[in-house]
């Protein structure tokens, strides 16, 4: 009998029964992973450390533990997917909610209406652009403070054509004091239409005397315009002259300034220099274009206290043809920014003479052939002949 042996039992008996019986226990507990066998691979489960997983059907590629394991990132990202989506329909849902509000504050009316013998289609985008000098929406105060007068009504002191197309983009002035044929009134001054007919008739009267077909209506009374121009703090301004226009409420020194709404409604109301009215359509024009390119400015569209403020005016003081909406105004904006820009030209219908008739006072009169060569080309949709633009 060997020593430390069981009796009838050799020492190689004993070494071959203690590995089967070792063998036996770790195939109980460990069997190989399904399928091994028929390829006859002699798999250890201790050798892996994923076996475990495997064996709890956790460890195939992108599916979750359910024994409590750490989340798989793929779900990680598609939840934060999700997060990034909502974020951006919310975002949406407040832009698209925010334009319709703007729109709706715009008032409307029906001002481009057809009439028999109204100038076709012309090529390009032509707005008319008036100032009155509505006092609607302002107090005693601030009729008192801007020196407005306590006039009532609707008449208008800037008429302006807004042209853009293919040939480019210009901005001219229709001074009021305009002897043309109005309609059914017969001949008159230009802004006599607006206090007559509204703005109806003044777009009839434009388009017969022009040949242009008008697409667009833009008009802003005096306190919305004082309003604009608050909202974007100022528009900065370079005065060749002291100005001082009691009238106006106007006292400017000459130089470059930061004009508020109401040195701003002063300046492009006077008529205190030599040239008059002539004068003034030139100030008006450099004011608005000045105004329009500091309001698509960066640093007033990217600025909250400015952007509002600047929405909420314009929308609310802006009248336009019942056809017209607020995409239709931010294209006009920046039409007008970029007015005095390469390709841009600010001019003045040219003058021919002066004269005075009973029951209409001092007029001007046009350039016909001058002024015919200026609307033809705007008609065509091509560059205004540097010849008809009017030197200041």
């Amino acid at each position: 009998m060997s020593a430390g042996w069981p009796e009838g039992r050799t020492r190689k008996e004993g070494d071959r029964v203690a590995r089967s019986r070792h063998h036996s226990a770790r195939a109980e507990h460990h069997q190989p992973a399904y399928g091994r066998e028929a390829y006859g691979d002699s798999y250890d489960p201790y050798d892996d450390p994923h076996a475990g997983d495997q064996l709890r059907g956790g460890g195939r590629h992108g599916q979750g533990d359910p024994y409590g394991g750490p989340p798989p990132r793929r779900r990680r990202r598609r939840r934060g997917g999700r997060v990034f989506g909502a974020v951006v329909v919310v975002l949406l849902l407040v832009v698209v909610g925010g334009y319709f509000y703007l729109d709706s504050r715009l008032k409307r009316e029906a001002v481009l209406v057809d009439y028999p013998g109204r100038v076709a289609d012309t090529p390009g985008t032509n707005w008319l652009i008036v100032g009155s000098d509505s006092r609607e929406g302002l107090s005693k105060d601030d009729r008192r403070r801007l020196k407005t007068g306590v006039a009532s009504g609707r008449r208008t002191d800037t008429m302006m054509l807004l042209h853009y197309g293919s040939g480019g983009t210009s901005m001219i002035s229709l001074p009021r004091d305009s002897y043309v044929p109005i309609p059914g009134k017969g001949r008159n001054k230009l802004n006599a239409a607006f206090a007559i007919g509204g703005p109806k008739l003044l777009v009839q009267t434009v388009e017969e005397a022009t040949g242009l077909h008008i697409d667009h209506y833009a008009e802003i009374g005096l306190g919305g315009f004082v309003g604009v121009v608050d909202a974007i703090g100022g528009v900065e301004m370079c005065i060749k002259e002291d100005l001082k226009d009691p009238k106006a409420g106007l006292d400017l020194k000459a130089g470059c300034q930061t004009l508020d709404g109401g040195q701003a409604l002063g300046y492009v109301r006077t008529r205190a220099f030599a040239r008059a009215d002539l004068e003034r359509v030139e100030n008006q024009r450099q004011f608005f274009a000045a105004l329009m390119k500091k309001a698509a400015s960066p640093g007033t569209l990217l600025n909250p206290f400015k952007s509002v403020p600047l929405a909420l005016n314009s929308t609310s003081n802006f009248l336009v043809d019942e056809g017209d909406h607020l995409h239709h105004l931010v294209r006009m904006m920046w039409a007008m920014k970029g007015v005095s820009g390469e390709g841009g030209v600010t001019t003045t219908v040219p003058i021919g003479g002066n004269g005075s008739a009973a029951g209409v006072g001092s007029y001007i009169t046009w350039d016909k052939a001058k002024a015919s060569k200026l609307f033809e080309a705007l008609k065509q949709d091509q560059p205004i002949p540097p010849d008809v633009i009017q030197k200041k």
